[in-house]
């Protein structure tokens, strides 16, 4: 218990530095506001009434204050570009993202964990070797450069989806997902081979422990062994990565939507960096921040409830 409300402080502490940071790297970019806001009626008459209206021309101190207040209370603010509160803008792109990052971690789970235990038993077998190889060969692909590979390949040469065409949730359920499984497989392709990895080696290591001895000394072929005896064992490290990937995982797809065109939050943050709406920027740097501390937390907190071990140490 003392672990987990000591865990529980520092994961306060960081999501308070997260949104610090973040709020002082818009501060820290080139460029203001009022100047993309005005256009062409620029003066600096208008300019100087506008950072009042906006507030901006209050200390950084102050403003971070009233800003982590409001964000806290659930005020996110107002965006400068749409004249609209920052909830109206992410409405319905968060709904996107989130579909987007839980349907890569679904393909993540089914595909890692079979493939993960078929390599361990044709280890030796071509299917094992030429399987490894490609896995290695996936792990060092990032998932924007594998975004363009199957745009190109299923989506200009089979034309299995059309580019750009991304079918909104409140459309066609069916067809949005149909869309979004292709930068779910850019996603979660080199995020499978990892886990792949992990478990292949997490099972190796189990086979030479002392249980396994014992259990091919009662008649239990390699496939049972690892079936009834070391899969459970193994599993520990690769459902904490799991739950830590889904972290990578959303943040992953902020680059992958700017590939398929995906109009979640990845798009809306690099439009609002673009046009110096820093309030809608801010609010999305730290929503992902925040989920990427939150689920890291997660995970360390399900590593030590699943395996005493880890309580004990």
């Amino acid at each position: 218990m003392r672990t987990v409300l000591r865990k529980t402080g520092v994961l306060i502490l960081t999501l308070l530095l997260v949104t610090l940071f973040a709020f002082l790297a818009f501060e820290l970019i080139p460029g203001d506001p009022t100047t993309m806001l005005l256009g062409s009626d620029y003066t600096p008459e208008r300019a100087a009434a506008l950072r009042e209206s906006l507030g901006l021309d209050r200390s950084v101190a102050v403003r971070y204050l009233d800003w982590l207040v409001s964000f806290v209370t659930g005020d996110m603010g107002r965006s400068y570009t749409y004249s609209m509160s920052v909830r109206e803008v992410l409405r319905g792109k968060i709904a996107v993202t989130a579909v987007l990052s839980l349907l890569s971690w679904v393909l993540v789970i089914a595909v890692s964990v079979p493939l993960g235990v078929a390599l361990v038993r044709y280890q030796k077998k071509p299917f094992g070797k030429i399987g490894f190889s490609l896995n290695q060969v996936m792990m060092a692909m990032p998932p924007f450069f594998l975004g363009i590979l199957l745009t190109y390949l299923f989506g200009i040469l089979l034309k299995l989806f059309t580019p750009g065409k991304f079918v909104p949730l409140s459309e066609g359920p069916g067809r949005s997902l149909a869309y979004l499984f292709f930068p779910a497989l850019a996603i979660s392709l080199p995020k499978i081979a990892k886990t792949v990895k992990l478990l292949r080696a997490s099972i190796l290591s189990e086979m030479r422990r002392e249980y396994v001895l014992t259990a091919y000394s009662r008649g239990n072929s390699r496939w049972m062994v690892i079936k009834n005896h070391v899969f459970r064992n193994a599993l520990l490290p690769v459902v904490t990565y799991l739950a830590m990937s889904l972290a990578d995982i959303v943040a992953s797809s902020i680059i992958v939507e700017q590939v398929f065109v995906v109009p979640g939050l990845g798009r809306l943050l690099v439009a609002s960096i673009s046009n110096r709406d820093y309030p809608v920027a801010l609010c999305i740097v730290v929503m992902i921040a925040s989920v990427v501390v939150v689920m890291n937390y997660l995970a360390d907190i399900l590593t030590q409830a699943i395996d005493p071990r880890v309580r004990l140490s």
